[in-house]
């Protein structure tokens, strides 16, 4: 009985890392996944960076944007899920 009580604390102390940390850090990168995948040709997107344009071709891990200085080929995981999310709210 004294064993379970000693370590009870560090229980407890995983369960509220994991509520509060790891799960919602999971949820997001699920969010982030499912919208990088439902991407089509024409969406308006912001990337993490900060370009603004228009996904003119899909690749599998690759995405070319058109802006308005020209074309650009990024990486899918390099559009910003809020950002973008924001911007078609308008």
């Amino acid at each position: 009985m004294e064993q379970l009580t000693s370590f009870l604390p560090f229980l407890l102390m995983f369960v509220v890392i994991y509520f509060f940390m790891i799960r919602p850090q999971q949820k997001k990168l699920k969010q982030e996944k499912e919208f990088e995948a439902a991407l089509k040709v024409g969406d308006k997107i912001i990337t993490k960076s900060g370009f603004h344009g228009k996904i003119a071709e899909l690749a599998e891990t690759t995405v070319v944007i058109e802006t308005m200085s020209g074309k650009l080929k990024i990486e899918r995981s390099a559009i910003s899920l809020e950002l973008t999310q924001a911007l078609n709210k308008k």
